[in-house]
């Protein structure tokens, strides 16, 4: 695997998954097929798709295979989905997944509500989720959820998110995600947890997950670039959010991050105006306003005229 640049961040997509997944308004198939192409054709080098989960659990992305099946598939782009048992990794590996994403939470409480069972449950679950995909054309990355505390719990010690992340390794993936699940992480602790985590897993396997409930996101970022984290998961216009933190908003925002990182001197390889374009789209998708700044404002290069002067 190659290094990535100092000077580079690789932002993966998740409006499409972990937006949709909570609105409730369901997103036609067409309308999702429509937007992941216009994702791929901005640059994206990751996009999470969907989610191989129970109908019944998620409606809203109840249309994974036909939307795998619709997409069309850029050279060099990973197309991800999350999968929550061996069930699901069988559905994903039939759509041609790329990559499967699994999740637990290093909270008790927190995975008890959000999967309905321990921690220790879920990583011996994807034990057997591992040996359905042993073998296939599949990459798998690790979520460590609520990594930068938990609503129920509180903080979360950084050597139980390490040892959670070492688990993981053990396992044979190949990335982890340090999710900040419920917007709980602040910058100094981000800068700590990465500094701990990044020789274990590498610049190229490691991807934080922030959300911008209290907003720090973008803090958060830049306190996870100066430890050495070079990528990161982000939703068009703001979308997301978890439905047990009461209050919280959604992901971090992906033209804000990718302003951002534009006017610091960080190549993305994305085309910010498309992205914006593609994010004022969004209120007709999900039927309300979106978080996202610079859709609002603008880019920070866009000028304005001179207001006309007015006569002494």
């Amino acid at each position: 695997m190659t290094g990535i640049a100092d000077d580079t961040l690789i932002v993966q997509e998740v409006a499409t998954r972990d937006g949709f997944q909570i609105e409730p308004v369901f997103v036609e198939t067409a309308e999702k097929i429509r937007l992941i192409d216009a994702l791929s054709e901005a640059g994206f080098s990751r996009i999470e798709v969907s989610s191989f989960v129970s109908p019944k659990a998620v409606p809203a992305l109840r249309d994974a295979a036909e939307v795998f099946a619709g997409i069309r598939r850029r050279p060099g782009t990973v197309y991800v989905a999350l999968v929550p048992n061996p069930k699901g990794a069988e559905r994903a590996l039939a759509a041609k997944v790329d990559e499967i994403n699994l999740v637990a939470s290093v909270s008790e409480t927190h995975n008890r509500a959000n999967m309905g069972m321990t921690p220790d449950a879920s990583i011996e679950g994807f034990t057997r989720i591992m040996e359905t995909v042993r073998g296939a054309p599949v990459s798998v990355n690790a979520t460590v959820a609520t990594a930068f505390g938990c609503p129920f719990e509180g903080d979360q010690p950084a050597d139980k998110v390490v040892a959670q992340v070492e688990r993981y390794l053990s396992l044979g993936v190949d990335g982890v995600t340090l999710a900040d699940t419920t917007g709980m992480a602040n910058p100094r602790q981000v800068a700590r947890l990465v500094a701990a985590v990044l020789p274990l897993v590498g610049a190229e396997g490691l991807t934080l997950h922030f959300h911008n409930t209290r907003g720090l996101g973008l803090a958060n970022v830049l306190a996870a670039c100066e430890a050495g984290a070079r990528r990161f998961d982000a939703a068009l216009g703001g979308l997301g959010g978890c439905p047990f933190a009461p209050g919280a908003t959604g992901n971090i925002c992906t033209e804000d991050l990718v302003s951002m990182a534009h006017e610091m001197g960080l190549a993305t390889g994305l085309d910010l105006e498309a992205l914006i374009g593609l994010s004022r789209d969004l209120p007709r998708l999900v039927g309300h306003d979106v978080p996202g700044q610079v859709a609002k404002a603008g880019r920070p290069c866009d000028l304005h005229p001179a207001p006309a002067l007015k006569a002494a």
